[in-house]
């Protein structure tokens, strides 16, 4: 009765059976979609919580599309607490040196010596810049990767895998047990990064599935698949496939960590397969062979740089509806955006702003506004479309 759009909802289900109680009531309830929150948030908002403790922040814009979100203060701890439970299942502490390769710019795109990476003290981390990775570059990362006393690695698939395929390149891999692990989250890892990350860096990969609005959790096992956790969320699967012991389709997720904007059987906009037995490992619950649904392409700039996750150049502009950027030649990119009323001219200097402080000068940007993005035939929006070469068959 808190939150306006969910007052219609029906009453929970009483069964003797808890699971088919859950099953039983979220089976009355349709569907959220990301469009429904889009147009009116205020509808999702709690009106049990004041507003003045609310937090305010957007999602990555993995498909283009920034959404303006409210957290609840404890729900980053929820989320901080989910991810350390698995850390230190496999042996690190949060107060342990480690690099991170993640979407920040962390060194402006004007500066072309090294160190093209930070050293944040509090944390204990190196970050390392995304943005500087050209093969003339990578060499300097190398040394400092090697000169780090990092005990794990974290951040994108697209970004590790460069620097470990450079790692490997220069015959210099970390050696093996130098890492505790590497901690992926934000992309799906494809199967050949599984393999040249792991060699590069020496270890073993551990991936996460989480969303921005701390709406959904899934951590790795040793058997390297993901399981729902429970006290997080409850994760449906709309199915559209199946297979021997498993299927696919479509995700639901329902999250009790953000008491701010609580979202119910949210269609998240990913893509998951959900194993019908039990894991090896032995823990309980749902687990999903992987999450299918984040498939990005790199953009490759004149100078030789690739860069991987620009979504988060669409992340502050929520005037935007939908983009994908189309890559049609080295030195050209188009960038098709679907304006939401509020677009304006400031709005595309944005974007231009944006792009060009991860992109550099040498690369053509034209933008074009339009009706719709056309979809994929799995029916996902994909963010970037490279015409000159795909994310992964390196």
């Amino acid at each position: 009765e808190w939150v306006p759009y969910y007052r219609t909802v029906p009453r929970v289900r009483r069964c003797r059976d808890p699971q088919a109680a859950i099953e039983a009531t979220l089976s009355e309830i349709g569907p959220l979609e990301k469009t429904t929150y889009r147009d009116h948030p205020d509808l999702l908002l709690s009106r049990a919580l004041p507003r003045h403790r609310w937090h305010r922040g957007q999602t990555s814009g993995t498909t283009g599309t920034a959404l303006q979100l409210w957290y609840s203060p404890d729900a980053f701890a929820e989320e901080y607490a989910s991810v350390w439970r698995m850390r230190r299942r496999f042996g690190v502490a949060p107060s342990d040196p480690h690099m991170t390769f993640g979407g920040r710019l962390i060194v402006p795109l004007r500066e072309t010596k090294p160190p093209f990476w930070r050293t944040d003290t509090a944390l204990n981390q190196t970050l390392f810049s995304l943005s500087h990775m050209s093969p003339q570059n990578l060499p300097a990362y190398i040394d400092a990767i090697h000169a780090t006393e990092a005990t794990y690695a974290q951040g994108y698939p697209s970004s590790l895998h460069l620097v470990a395929r450079a790692l490997l390149d220069a015959g210099r891999p970390l050696p093996k047990g130098r890492l505790e692990a590497v901690f992926t989250s934000s992309e799906t890892v494809l199967a050949n990064q599984r393999a040249v990350i792991e060699a590069g860096f020496g270890t073993r990969i551990l991936d996460r599935y989480g969303a921005s609005e701390l709406a959904v959790s899934m951590t790795a096992c040793d058997e390297g698949r993901l399981h729902v956790d429970m006290e997080f969320c409850i994760v449906e699967v709309e199915i559209q496939e199946r297979g021997p012991g498993w299927v696919r389709g479509p995700l639901l997720v329902t999250g009790f960590a953000n008491r701010a904007t609580p979202f119910v059987r949210y269609r998240i906009g990913d893509i998951g397969t959900r194993l019908e037995g039990p894991c090896a490992c032995g823990r309980a619950g749902d687990v999903f062979e992987s999450i299918d649904g984040r498939l990005e392409d790199y953009v490759m700039t004149p100078d030789g740089r690739t860069i991987g996750r620009l979504d988060h150049v669409f992340k502050s502009l929520t005037d935007i509806a939908e983009a994908q950027l189309i890559q049609p030649a080295v030195d050209r990119l188009r960038v098709c955006v679907v304006p939401q009323p509020t677009y304006s001219e400031a709005s595309e200097r944005a974007l231009l702003h944006e792009l060009r402080a991860r992109l550099g000068q040498e690369i053509g940007i034209s933008i074009e506004r339009v009706e719709e993005i056309p979809r994929e035939a799995n029916g996902k929006l994909r963010a970037v479309k490279s015409l000159i070469g795909r994310r992964g068959e390196t």
